[in-house]
């Protein structure tokens, strides 16, 4: 399979339904993708539990199946597996190693305070993650040919896409987390009954119904935020903004224009230069 630079496998950020980024972890209960060279303060806790080349995981790894850490990661506490874990050349796990099934582990891997495998443990270089990703991403998608990778992916983040799949949390490469900002380089889609404490930035920002951001959101480009959003902080768009009936914004709004439902709050105030637009009705 030709390699394939961090950016190309995906470059949105998605958040599925009922995501929780808590004071220590994220969570999920479906899988988690995170791509190359990310930096997350924060502990991972999914269903299958994948982490780039190079990413730096100040927190602990939990999966409630298999994991996979590429190569040259760090992992700054405990990696857990309920089933099997794949570990990547000269990792570094600053905990213990725990994998209820079988373990392949690559050269040059450093663990703190020790491993423990009940299945067979191999001694070898894994499949690179990155590889491994574009695989996974093909079976679950029911993708033949990895040139429709990425258009399928794009439609997940179209505007009227509604999110059928169950596709994992997916964090792109070079993404930054920690206990002051979420940072991603561009599309970001938040699922249904999320709950996320820290300040959000992309490219744009997509907020579904019922979820509570404990911040602000900044974006380059769109923000939307629907029925049932509460958003503790402000709302910043180099482009529009809109806020859809139901929604409430706790904090200040500023955008090059606003489109404000009737039925929509700001408590802060409104900075719009090129202007303001009310709906009315669904």
């Amino acid at each position: 399979m030709k390699e394939r630079s961090a950016q190309d496998w995906h470059r949105h950020c998605l958040l599925p339904d009922g995501t929780e980024l808590q004071e220590h972890s994220l969570k999920t209960a479906r899988d988690i993708v995170v791509g190359e060279s990310c930096q997350i303060d924060y502990g991972l806790r999914g269903n299958d539990v994948f982490v780039g080349e190079s990413s730096k995981i100040r927190e602990y790894v939990w999966a409630a199946r298999d994991t996979r850490i590429g190569n040259w990661c760090e992992i700054g506490n405990d990696v857990i597996a309920k089933r099997d874990a794949y570990i990547g050349e000269g990792v570094k796990i600053f905990g213990k190693l725990e994998v209820n099934g079988a373990l392949d582990i690559g050269e040059k891997v450093e663990i703190v305070d020790g491993f423990s495998a009940k299945g067979d443990i191999a001694i070898r270089n894994p499949m690179p993650v990155y590889m491994f990703i574009i695989i996974y991403l093909m079976t679950l998608l029911h993708i033949e040919n990895e040139k429709e990778l990425d258009r399928i992916l794009d439609d997940l983040f179209s505007d009227d896409e509604e999110e059928t799949r169950e596709v994992p949390l997916m964090i792109p490469a070079r993404s930054k987390l920690n206990m002051k900002v979420f940072s991603v380089p561009s599309t970001m889609k938040i699922g249904k009954g999320c709950r996320l404490h820290g300040n959000i930035r992309a490219g744009s920002i997509d907020v579904q119904q019922d979820t509570v951001i404990f911040g602000s959101l900044r974006a380059k480009n769109r923000i939307t935020v629907v029925s049932g959003v509460t958003v503790h902080g402000n709302v910043e768009s180099g482009s529009t903004v809109f806020v859809k009936r139901g929604a409430h914004i706790l904090g200040d709004v500023r955008a090059k224009s606003l489109v404000l439902h009737e039925d929509a709050k700001i408590d802060g105030t409104i900075e719009a230069p090129h202007g303001m637009r009310i709906e009315r009705g669904d």
